[in-house]
């Protein structure tokens, strides 16, 4: 499958990861899959989230960890969110035991490499955060002002790939 098109996005704090996903969410529609990757506490829910927000979608928009895959229905009329966590399954043939609608719905998978070239089209999310200590000396996940306060830079790399998005990057 050729790469159609890729974007890298410094994101400095959750806030701005949640508003990534609003945008997302805005421009996925129906048959949609979007392909996440990244390291525990990343961000992936909390793209997810403003996804579902973008989406419309009732919420609240959790964590799928223990239940594998959950699904968000619509409020506005448009795709339903389903938000699948694949780190426990071995392979693309365990989604499709889910019976998870494709077609009709925006899928979001966390740990979803899997999927890759399973449909047409599929954006890939691509979570990086920093390892070890911050440039300015503070300890890993601070600001170096308060300790309380954990904000992290995390930078997304955004690939789509198929015909769904042969006209470039989504926003």
């Amino acid at each position: 499958m050729s790469k159609q098109f890729t974007e890298r996005i410094e994101i400095p704090e959750p806030e701005a990861m949640h508003d990534l996903g609003i945008r997302l969410g805005r421009v996925l529609g129906a048959g949609d899959l979007v392909l996440l990757t990244g390291p525990l506490g990343a961000g992936k829910t909390t793209l997810t989230r403003g996804i579902g927000e973008g989406l419309g979608v009732r919420g609240p928009v959790q964590s799928p960890t223990f239940v594998i895959a959950r699904t968000h229905p619509s409020l506005v009329g448009g795709a339903p969110l389903v938000h699948v966590d694949a780190y426990r399954l071995g392979d693309a043939a365990e989604i499709e035991d889910l019976d998870l609608d494709f077609d009709r719905s925006v899928v979001v998978a966390e740990w979803g490499a899997a999927l890759a070239g399973e449909r047409e089209s599929w954006l890939e999310v691509v979570i990086e955060r920093p390892i070890g200590g911050a440039a300015d000396g503070s300890a890993p996940g601070t600001t170096g002002d308060d300790d309380d306060d954990l904000v992290e830079p995390r930078t997304i790399t955004i690939t789509g790939f198929g015909p769904r998005w042969a006209e470039g990057a989504f926003a």
